[in-house]
């Protein structure tokens, strides 16, 4: 996690959606390298400022793109609401692939974001070089689903950034931040401040309403887990998260030996992505699918 940067840093970009709703994207690093790219995926309400960190360490030997999923950020908002689901982001980033000539990328995906690359396994298996899942699998816990669920209908509009900060760590206590610089950082990152001063979030409202229609019966996701067996992939899973269990990371592991995983200590939903353990575990994949490739 880093603060919003100068944009000098990386590119940006628009693509527009099947349905004509404008996506922004960030682009980072050498559109000619040799590497493999990186495509960042992020979590329900968050966005591509997420990644920046990330993106400017792996930009160094290759090309990275972060999306802001439509209905948040800089994108547009969706006028339909049951587009906010993970089939139409799939069908968004393989448009944004497409523009970009992108063919195959390594794609980073925090809890929605590993979804969606799931889904790209099962609609899109050519375009994966491998996959990183930051805490998610194909069952999700509906103790840490609430939660979030929660989090997103307690809207409201703040005084101050420390006010957001609290907000915040009141829902998330285990994201293994421990300064008050820290938490309102990490509000900046998707959280903005309106012309009357008051600062709102930075996601349409509308996004936590399939949420509340959600049925977990009704959805089998591990047909989409088992697309990825063929291809690098890590799952990193924070020590205390409430949406990935014990339960469902151990079943991944019994149904991919080769996947390797990673349990980040300390941490709940989500891991940062700066800790040595993810480091370490992205760094091996990435170098295992540029191996890949060009044999």
């Amino acid at each position: 996690m880093n603060a919003p940067s100068d944009a000098r840093e990386y590119s940006e970009g628009f693509v527009s959606t099947g349905n004509g709703v404008r996506m922004y994207y960030r682009d980072y690093g050498n559109t000619h390298t040799s590497k493999t790219s990186v495509l960042c995926l992020s979590g329900l309400t968050r966005n591509s400022k997420d990644f920046h960190g990330l993106a400017k360490w792996l930009a160094r030997e290759r090309r990275v793109i972060s999306l802001d999923y439509r209905g948040r950020g800089q994108s547009e908002n969706d006028p339909d609401w049951g587009n906010y689901q993970p089939a139409t982001y799939v069908g968004d980033v393989h448009h944004l692939l497409s523009a970009l000539n992108l063919h195959r990328v390594f794609v980073v995906g925090t809890s929605l974001g590993g979804i969606v690359a799931m889904g790209l396994g099962v609609a899109k298996p050519g375009v994966l070089a491998g996959v990183l899942l930051n805490d998610v699998g194909p069952d999700i816990s509906m103790e840490g689903l609430s939660i979030i669920q929660r989090y997103m209908e307690a809207e409201k509009a703040f005084p101050d950034w420390r006010a957001v900060a609290d907000h915040l760590a009141s829902f998330f206590p285990d994201l293994g931040f421990h300064t008050p610089e820290e938490w309102e950082l990490l509000a900046r990152l998707s959280y903005r401040r309106r012309q009357d001063g008051k600062i709102v979030q930075e996601w349409d409202s509308n996004l936590v309403r399939p949420l509340q229609n959600f049925d977990p019966e009704g959805i089998d996701l591990w047909p989409l887990f088992r697309s990825l067996r063929k291809i690098p992939l890590v799952t990193l899973r924070g020590e205390k998260s409430n949406i990935l269990t014990r339960e469902t990371f151990q079943h991944m592991i019994d149904a991919n030996p080769d996947m390797i995983a990673v349990t980040v200590p300390e941490v709940g939903h989500v891991p940062s992505l700066a800790e040595p353990q993810s480091i370490e575990a992205l760094t091996g994949a990435l170098a295992h699918a540029d191996t890949a490739c060009h044999s």
